[in-house]
């Protein structure tokens, strides 16, 4: 039941990151696959789900990768970030501490992945608001002052998990097109010059493929 190379234009690769017990399998299998889970124990290993949406006119299939309680042992290593095109760090809303080591969680991604990633940070379980210890502003204005796309989501009764992935996509996208406007104007003063990161910006057009930015 494979999918044919036509069946979509881009493949990106998202992780998730943060604390253990923030949501992030959940956030991962309600989007993919619209399901919770109340059994919160912890799978170790690495897991990941596709989900295929339309960006404009594009076809692009997300590829999430989850670290399923690998963050408790700390050996998420490079190889979870590597060709990852964005990241979703996660806290809980009702654990102030989840979010205080999103500063440690921002540093371990940037000394793995491309410096042009795209950021997301996420306030998981705003069903439990009553509960909330980390003000909605305060981490809106963390996320604006370091570069970071912000949103607040409940993967139980699904607030904001479509939009949350949608516009990391979207961004994804966007930035894409632009790093392929300026390969194929640079391509055109010199087509000699053709780099391997410009000829692999290049292929999507041809056959699917994780993009680096």
């Amino acid at each position: 039941m494979g999918s044919a190379e036509e069946d979509y234009n881009f493949v990106f690769k998202v992780v998730l990151i943060g604390e253990s017990g923030v949501g992030k399998t959940n956030l991962l299998s309600r989007f993919t696959r619209n399901e919770f889970n109340h059994d919160s124990r912890t799978t170790i290993g690495v897991e990941f789900s596709t989900r295929t949406i339309l960006v404009g006119d594009a076809v692009v299939k997300a590829q999430i990768w989850d670290t399923a309680g690998l963050e408790r042992y700390r050996a998420i290593t490079s190889a979870y970030y590597r060709g990852a095109v964005g990241a979703l760090v996660v806290f809980d809303i009702t654990k102030h501490q989840t979010y205080d080591v999103v500063d440690r969680w921002l540093k371990e991604l940037y000394d793995h992945a491309e410096a042009s990633i795209v950021v997301m940070l996420v306030g998981n379980k705003t069903d439990l608001r009553q509960a909330r210890e980390v003000p909605m502003e305060e981490a809106k204005m963390f996320a604006d002052n370091n570069g970071l796309l912000f949103v607040e989501t409940s993967a139980l009764d699904s607030t904001n998990v479509e939009q949350a992935f949608e516009t990391i996509l979207k961004e994804i996208f966007h930035k894409v097109q632009k790093q392929k406007q300026r390969s194929s104007q640079s391509n055109t003063v010199s087509l000699a010059s053709e780099s391997p990161e410009s000829a692999a910006v290049a292929q999507p057009e041809k056959r699917p493929c994780c993009i680096a930015l």
